[in-house]
């Protein structure tokens, strides 16, 4: 062939690949005889892949226990993964309050309830406060997946606003306490500094933002604040 035998670098092995494919040199050995002149076939289209499911912001359900089942099982919800670990509603439907809360904490998820540990042992007191036992509030999480780390915004919060208003209509609660942001800026578009301190409406249901007892464990002087916010919303209709 002429020329120096020697080592081939990579951009050298890469060109010469790239010549030889252009030459259709396409295989090591060819025992028959090739027809150079034959015109190249045209590569047949392969249909493209099944796009994904879209997500489903708005499910169809009738009932708040279908509705439930859904939340437990859905591939389709934001920040959902095979691996991804579920805090479920609980309390009764109906309940005289609907506690929604951030997404789950480590201690929610080691408690198996959206809200856990100590902020619970608080969030009772507070239910104490107004009346109420623990097991007539539904509480429930903005999000049910446990993901540390991650936080809802954009679209997520977004989809998680529509399931959330669902969520209101199917339980039927007489009050909804929002505690944190989260639920205060997806359903109110507002922190909880801004939308303390009065009375919104979600789905009809008279609705009241606070703090999250999270942070009344660590700002112990909003405690106060939390306090007028639960007699907000135990105020009777006007």
């Amino acid at each position: 062939m002429g020329g120096e035998l020697g080592s081939v670098g990579e951009a050298e092995a890469r060109s010469a690949l790239g010549w030889w494919l252009q030459a259709g040199v396409d295989s090591v050995l060819q025992e028959e005889p090739r027809n150079w002149l034959k015109p190249a076939q045209r590569m047949r289209a392969t249909a493209p892949e099944a796009a994904p499911p879209p997500n489903i912001t708005q499910p169809s359900h009738e009932t708040l226990t279908e509705l439930q089942d859904w939340l437990a099982t859905s591939a389709h919800l934001p920040l959902a993964n095979v691996t991804a670990r579920r805090i479920l509603p609980c309390g009764p439907e109906n309940a005289p309050i609907m506690l929604l809360s951030d997404s789950p904490a480590l201690e929610d998820y080691a408690a198996g309830q959206p809200i856990g540990g100590d902020a619970w042992v608080l969030a009772q007191r507070m239910l104490a406060a107004i009346g109420l036992r623990a097991d007539q509030a539904y509480c429930a999480s903005l999000s049910p997946i446990h993901a540390p780390g991650a936080r809802l915004a954009g679209k997520a919060r977004d989809d998680y606003a529509e399931i959330a208003r669902r969520h209101v209509r199917l339980a039927q609660p007489k009050r909804l306490l929002l505690l944190g942001d989260g639920p205060s800026l997806a359903l109110l578009g507002k922190p909880v500094a801004q939308a303390r301190g009065h009375v919104h409406k979600v789905e009809g249901v008279r609705t009241v933002v606070t703090f999250h007892p999270r942070h009344l464990i660590k700002r112990t002087l909003d405690k106060s604040l939390a306090w007028q916010d639960l007699l907000l919303l135990m105020e009777e209709e006007s």
